[in-house]
């Protein structure tokens, strides 16, 4: 076996096992707060999948006389029109929790592809793409979105796109800066003097190592996502009544606060628990992820 060997596997690629054994026995050293944090995430998603089958009315039927108290005959009682609180939450919830992860993957669809042109092609490519990065940057993003949505119209769709496209500068420079480290990699500069092509070698050699920082920056920022989503559709930018949303929801619940508290605490309080999950979640991910 020569010095240039580990195990009979070439440096560049005992290295890249290295790392997931590391990552590995990192998840075994991990304290029981980020393994409850990663236990919660992936079980409040599940739940979430399967609320229409869990949940026993559904976001829109009227079960009961409106403003029954909690544990009348409903777990969290009706709203103003008879519909089931403890329903409608959980729709809401599921509304905010998967809208938040699509507009975190076209955010890190788009920033990883202008991340990854620009790092990749260098000179006023770079330069070009940048500085638009650099100008989306200097925005006030839930200002922008709010401006696009009040533009475009209100709804979910124009709401998860008008919030994607304030929030992908973020994912491009991550992804530019990954490609400026990996370009120098000795696998990487075997790949170029061997004829591989621009493109492939930037698909395929370079774009797998960009994954680990995107994947710690989107489990960060699903908690604020959820807000930003949440804050405009309590401004009546998202989905239109009588959808469950739960910004909406809370809205909503805020007229009937002194008389029925239910209403709008049951929203808030979900909304504050899937901010709280998500950000526990993204710091596990980050300490298991980051090198």
């Amino acid at each position: 076996m020569t010095d240039t060997q580990v195990g009979g596997l070439a440096p560049d690629e005992a290295a890249p096992r290295g790392r997931v054994a590391e990552r590995a026995s990192r998840l075994s050293t991990i304290g029981w707060p980020e393994r409850v944090a990663l236990v919660a995430f992936a079980a409040v998603t599940v739940a979430l999948v399967l609320a229409p089958w869990l949940v026993g009315a559904g976001e829109l039927e009227i079960v009961d006389e409106p403003f029954r108290g909690v544990l009348d005959d409903q777990l969290l009682g009706t709203d103003d029109q008879g519909r089931d609180v403890w329903a409608r939450t959980v729709f809401g919830m599921r509304t905010s929790w998967f809208s938040a992860m699509l507009v975190i993957a076209i955010g890190a669809l788009i920033g990883g592809t202008i991340g990854l042109v620009a790092g990749f092609a260098g000179g006023w490519v770079d330069t070009v793409l940048m500085r638009l990065t650099d100008a989306v940057l200097a925005l006030p993003g839930p200002l922008v979105a709010l401006a696009v949505v009040a533009a475009t119209g209100s709804g979910l769709r124009n709401t998860l796109l008008a919030v994607a496209a304030t929030w992908w500068p973020w994912y491009a420079r991550i992804v530019r800066g990954q490609v400026f480290a990996l370009s120098r990699r000795p696998h990487v500069e075997a790949a170029r003097m061997g004829g591989v092509g621009r493109v492939r070698t930037a698909v395929v050699h370079v774009l797998p190592g960009t994954f680990g920082p995107v994947i710690v920056a989107a489990s960060l920022d699903v908690g604020a996502v959820i807000l930003v989503l949440a804050g405009l559709s309590f401004l009546g930018l998202g989905s239109p009544a009588p959808a469950a949303e739960l910004g909406a929801m809370t809205a909503r619940g805020l007229t009937y606060l002194f008389n029925a508290p239910w209403i709008a605490l049951a929203p808030g309080t979900a909304l504050f628990a899937l901010g709280v999950v998500a950000n526990f979640a993204g710091d596990a991910t980050r300490d298991l992820l980051e090198d």
